[in-house]
């Protein structure tokens, strides 16, 4: 028979035991407050879970981003466009801490009447285009709210158009079947009590606003954030946002961007548990300016302008169209989707370069949508070649180039029971255990990109890869040059041993790089032929994944004294081939006299990284 003192240590136990699984389910941000995270599927869902809610985005591919807002009137970057303090944005411009005023930039609302915006015309266009979602900036970081919001007036209410342009595009993507995606800036440089004292005020405020946000305006697919100042877990109740964004809309999606942007200070604070960094790493990537490298086994998107700027920044500076078309096979292709900018005018209308390209990426679509929607990256890793992608019993090839020869690629393990180019002719093949062969002919090609599909005798698992193509066709611009060339690098490899053997020669080991220098402001690799030669290209792989060479600067030298630089990447990639040419006569001619070849990238004042290189090969004369 229990006493009474035994009953109240039991319960004691008991309540111990309690306790401990709690803390399990639940963030803990501090030790009076307890919140309820168990409805958060970052961190409670099972794999076919996940599966089950990230379908929709993984089937849509093609997605339209939409920056617009006050700045549009002057023609101003959205945000960055601000000349005044960018509040705790350590290592960016203007980083004071303090909020300063720009008296042109922040009332530029009190011009912004946007009588033309028709949100019907802006879906069916988006429709038109070939788009499956729309994700639209409710407040940049210049902390204006492009919504009604019951919790601040400097938002569209306080405009000469007077009215909620959020409600109208939300309705006419649930009315056309689009998803709705909303871009919310956590930073804001606007608001007075950003990043101040504790943080309790702001970080109450804008919580409230993404009630609203989840609240007002119907099914809403995603959350896409955009960075947080500082670096002080302490001043953000990521328990309390996340917690209550479920509660609201238990499907939503977020991007990997509930993170910070700024420097650690000595006073920050860790995490208060685990559960709130997972939550916080979101569902899925989002580079920036780039095309996402080859990576089928996460999820993510790369977010690229259409035009000079995110915002409206006039009516030049527009990608051609077929840039974009092959930006959005290079993404899905590469395992990811294209989430596309367009800046609307401050009267609400598309511009016309937005329109050319939206119109061209329909039609496209249109054409070749079944070698695009619904389908998984792979199993070829994609690259300046093109890229592949399957989907149930079919196979695409993406091919960018126009290839006198055969394409071979690696092995299949589905055997391939026909070829053809979509919707077209069909195209001869080969197969072995050794490699895949497929022979376009020259009339079979089709600007901006040839889909050929491949009929399997059965489908390809997803997240499975099968190697790549067997090299471009680089033969017209000679022989290797480069096999038993030296190397020199400015400062100790982290991966010294044999790395010339990996660089020169193609042994990649499980790391896949050559090598990698210490962090540095100028990181460089030089490489001697050995003898001055006629090089006529170079080859420069990347690592798969490390974004470390963009901006990568190529010179060359015939004495190791003097350096020209021949080229700059504008974007990263797998690889770069680089056609060296001479100057004779007014005319460029193939060819360049060389013997050493300097590889660098030029970081600023602040920054230091490494430089990682998975391959190197020079081809010409000797």
């Amino acid at each position: 028979m229990l006493t009474g003192k035994n009953n109240k240590n039991l319960i004691l136990v008991v309540g111990m035991i309690v306790a401990h699984f709690v803390s399990l389910a639940f963030g803990q941000a501090s030790k009076d407050e307890i919140v309820d995270l168990s409805q958060v599927p970052q961190i409670h869902e099972t794999p076919e879970q996940r599966d089950e809610r990230m379908k929709w985005f993984r089937d849509a591919k093609f997605g339209l981003f939409i920056h617009w807002g006050p700045s549009s009137v002057g023609a101003d970057e959205i945000g960055w466009g601000r000349r005044a303090a960018r509040p705790w944005d350590i290592g960016k411009p203007n980083n004071d801490r303090q909020r300063t005023e720009d008296p042109v930039y922040d009332n530029y609302y009190k011009e912004f009447n946007p009588v033309k915006y028709d949100a019907d015309a802006w879906v069916s266009f988006a429709k038109e285009s070939g788009m499956k979602y729309i994700v639209f900036v409710a407040k940049h970081h210049d902390g204006f709210s492009m919504f009604d919001s019951k919790v601040t007036d400097y938002d569209m209410m306080s405009t000469p158009y007077g009215r909620d342009l959020l409600k109208p595009l939300a309705e006419a993507c649930h009315k056309q079947g689009l998803k709705l995606g909303i871009y919310y800036s956590t930073r804001d440089w606007y608001h007075p009590d950003y990043l101040q004292g504790d943080n309790a005020k702001y970080d109450e405020w804008y919580r409230t606003q993404i009630e609203e946000l989840l609240t007002n305006y119907g099914p809403i697919s995603t959350m896409w954030f955009d960075s947080v100042g500082g670096n002080d877990w302490s001043k953000w109740r990521f328990d309390k946002l996340f917690a209550s964004m479920y509660r609201l809309q238990a499907g939503l999606l977020i991007n990997n961007r509930v993170k910070f942007i700024g420097a650690k200070t000595p006073e920050d604070r860790k995490p208060a548990s685990p559960e709130i960094e997972k939550m916080t790493k979101g569902d899925f990537g989002t580079p920036e300016g780039v095309i996402g490298a080859f990576t089928i086994d996460k999820d993510w998107e790369s977010c690229m302008r259409n035009g000079r700027g995110w915002s409206y920044r006039g009516e030049d500076g527009f990608r051609q169209p077929d840039d974009a078309i092959r930006m959005l096979v290079s993404s899905v292709t590469g395992g990811g989707n294209l989430l596309l900018d367009f800046g609307p005018r401050p009267d609400g209308t598309f511009t016309d370069g937005d329109m050319q390209v939206g119109r061209a990426t329909g039609v496209w679509l249109k054409k070749y949508g079944e070698a695009i929607y619904g389908t998984r990256g792979g199993p070829y890793r994609n690259g300046s070649w093109g890229g592949s992608c399957h989907k149930g019993g079919k196979l695409f090839l993406h091919l960018f180039a126009n290839r006198k020869g055969a394409w071979t690629f690696d092995p299949l393990p589905s055997k391939v029971l026909s070829a053809r180019i979509l919707n077209g002719e069909t195209v001869s093949f080969s197969q072995s255990d050794k490699n895949l062969t497929i022979q376009v002919k020259k009339g079979q090609y089709d600007a901006p990109v040839t889909v050929v599909e491949l009929t399997l005798d059965q489908p390809l698992k997803a997240g499975m890869t099968a190697g790549g193509i067997h090299g471009e066709d680089l033969s017209e611009h000679g022989q290797i040059l480069s096999e038993n060339a030296t190397l020199e690098i400015s400062s100790k490899s982290r991966h010294d041993q044999n790395a010339h053997e990996r660089l020169f020669k193609g042994a990649k080991p499980k790391h896949g790089k050559a090598f990698e220098t210490e962090p540095e402001k100028n990181p460089w690799a030089k490489v001697d032929l050995g003898a001055v030669k006629n090089v006529k290209a170079v080859v420069i792989e990347n690592q798969p994944l490390d974004r470390r060479t963009a901006g990568l600067i190529l010179s060359v030298s015939t004495d190791g004294e003097k350096w020209e630089e021949v080229w700059q990447a504008e974007d990263w990639d797998l690889s770069w081939t680089i056609p060296l040419t001479t100057l004779e006569t007014g005319a460029e001619v193939p060819g360049r006299k060389a013997r050493y070849f300097k590889m660098e990238t030029k970081g600023d004042t602040t920054a230091r990284r490494p430089l990682v290189l998975q391959r190197f090969t020079a081809y010409g004369e000797q």
